[in-house]
């Protein structure tokens, strides 16, 4: 098994182990699709290496509903167009026991900034602040599902023998979170907490972790879980790679590993 391969399984198992943002209780009135418990599966496609990580996950979660005899994926990344002009993108159209849904796929990383918002939710915003979980929540509701009552969306739904009013609308959103280092906050009310992957700090703090070593995956490898058989960096060796990526204004998912063997995931940020 060639490098890209192994790294390509490894980011589909890190997928399939990291949790839905929540469970039963809808957020912001958006449901998420309940599919079986996972069946241990490999990825059985091949992947451009240079696939960015959001088209990845797609393929990812195709891969994972072939496994389910209860679901039929009818359609794919339909591109909704009126007058040649892309209005919209739908990321699958599938069934599930008979029952049509529009599948809308998410994953992303969030850190816990208690100075963002006033809400919980408010709270959680991506590793160089761009963009927040509240920002994609309404992007959902408002903008990417209403996309199938359009009218160029009807007649394509017609062509696949689906009536638009049966169509139920779901969402597949996972997500790692990642709270402030030695944070206080025991849980979250609103999130699934098993979607707490690890914590950030400062560039400042990162002396504290001196005695640790250290690796920094490539984005795309921000799926995989933290491998250990890989070449681990000093404190001294990381140090200015880092320094560069902060001065930049990038925030970089790390690797630690302790003295003791333990691992954990973190990031450091250039904004604290």
């Amino acid at each position: 098994m060639d490098l890209n391969t192994k790294d390509i399984q490894l980011q589909f198992q890190g997928f399939l182990k990291t949790p839905l943002l929540w469970k039963s209780e809808a957020i912001f009135e958006l449901t998420q699709l309940e599919i079986p418990k996972e069946k241990h599966s490999k990825f059985n496609a091949s992947i451009s290496k240079n696939l960015r990580l959001g088209k990845r996950v797609e393929r990812f979660v195709k891969n994972e509903l072939e496994q389910f005899s209860s679901i039929k994926i009818v359609a794919e990344n339909v591109q909704i167009q009126h007058n040649k002009i892309t209005i919209g993108e739908i990321d699958f159209i599938i069934k599930q026991h008979k029952t049509p849904i529009h599948l809308e796929v998410v994953y992303k990383f969030y850190l816990y900034d208690e100075t963002v918002g006033n809400t919980e939710l408010e709270h959680w915003i991506g590793p160089n602040r761009k963009d927040s979980l509240i920002t994609k929540l309404t992007k959902l509701k408002e903008k990417q599902l209403p996309l199938i009552f359009r009218t160029q969306t009807k007649s394509y739904l017609e062509k696949l023998e689906i009536n638009t009013e049966e169509i139920e609308q779901q969402v597949y959103f996972k997500a790692q979170l990642f709270v402030p280092y030695k944070f206080k906050i025991s849980s979250f009310n609103l999130i699934n907490n098993k979607c707490v992957k690890g914590f950030y700090i400062p560039f400042e703090r990162l002396i504290e972790f001196e005695n640790c070593n250290f690796y920094i995956p490539t984005k795309i490898n921000w799926l995989q879980e933290v491998q250990t058989q890989i070449n681990w960096k000093t404190y001294n060796q990381i140090l200015s790679k880092i320094e560069v990526l902060i001065n930049n204004k990038t925030a970089p998912l790390c690797w630690l590993k302790y003295s003791n063997g333990d691992v954990d995931k973190f990031f450091v940020v250039w904004w604290l």
